[in-house]
């Protein structure tokens, strides 16, 4: 593959449309992550120290499109951000002592994330606004 070829593909990537209810996912999922939030999950306030931020979502999204894309679709799914969310997001979340003391590694608490949200819940369909200022 030549340079001029990946910078293409680069942009195609970033190209790729996102569904409102999978921007939610992502947003939900990140937010999870965040121990001064208001709704997260006790496992949250139990096991971590400092969660993702908003380039959390933003690369969860860029990386759902790229597995898109080798997946050989131009659209994204949760089951994309899910399979991506431990790789982007284990450096994004610190654990506490407690958790290491536990064994509890980031990739846990995401693991745990991924099983309690649900992938959509009412009103994920609208919010256009949310799609437009994360993906321009």
């Amino acid at each position: 593959m030549t340079a001029d070829e990946i910078v293409q593909l680069q942009q195609m990537v970033r190209r790729v449309p996102i569904a409102p209810h999978v921007i939610h996912f992502a947003l939900r999922l990140v937010r999870a992550t965040r121990v001064e939030e208001d709704d997260v999950p006790e496992l949250v306030r139990e096991w971590v120290s400092w969660g993702a931020g908003p380039r959390g979502v933003q690369y969860l999204l860029l990386a759902g499109k790229a597995r898109a894309v080798l997946e050989g679709r131009f659209f994204v799914t949760t089951d994309d951000i899910k399979a991506v969310a431990k790789p982007v997001l284990r450096h994004r979340v610190i654990t506490n002592y407690s958790a290491e003391s536990s064994g509890i590694t980031p990739d846990a608490v995401v693991e745990r994330l991924l099983d309690e949200l649900p992938d959509r819940r009412p009103g994920d369909e609208v919010a256009a606004s949310v799609k437009q200022a994360l993906t321009g």
